[in-house]
């Protein structure tokens, strides 16, 4: 019997994978409440140092239940550009990851490079910045392969350690 080796998803590195994420900047980042209910929202980030940072108000959602145990699951759509995308519904490219969230004060807003553009001067000093270290592995599915690759799942997908 004559069996065909499904093809592999894309041969992506850690760094690869990061700069992808790092020339994005919106993401659905998701967590849980304090009693296990699932959460998610829009956010726009900045990446440095190999970490994710999001400003928030220190009394939203995001601030108190991420407050409280810290994990984090994030998924960055990276769109599609061309002339295709103009005449045809594309679905993005994507990019999940588990990570572990921590609350930092404002101050950290000049200590990142970028986040300062994300935080308007007068909002500064009532903020929280979330910042978020990827664990374990980065879940892309449809980076690193051709547009029309992306109907085959195998070829698409793709499990890169964080490193």
């Amino acid at each position: 019997m004559d069996v065909k080796k499904a093809p592999a998803g894309p041969r992506l590195s850690p760094q690869q994978v990061w700069d992808a994420v790092a020339h994005a900047s919106f993401a659905v980042l998701s967590h849980v409440t304090a009693a296990g209910a699932p959460r998610s929202s829009g956010v726009v980030y900045v990446v440095s140092g190999g970490s994710m940072y999001v400003a928030v108000a220190p009394d939203s959602w995001k601030a108190r239940h991420i407050g409280v145990d810290g994990r984090v699951a994030v998924t960055v759509p990276i769109r599609r550009g061309g002339l295709l995308a103009s005449v045809f519904p594309i679905p993005p490219m994507t990019i999940s990851f588990a990570g572990v969230a921590t609350l930092r004060t404002a101050e950290t807003v000049d200590s990142v490079p970028g986040l300062a553009r994300l935080v308007p001067p007068d909002r500064r000093d009532a903020c929280t910045i979330v910042e978020v270290r990827p664990e374990g592995h980065f879940v892309t599915y449809g980076v690193g392969v051709p547009l029309l690759a992306m109907r085959d799942p195998a070829r698409s997908r793709a499990r890169i350690p964080v490193a």
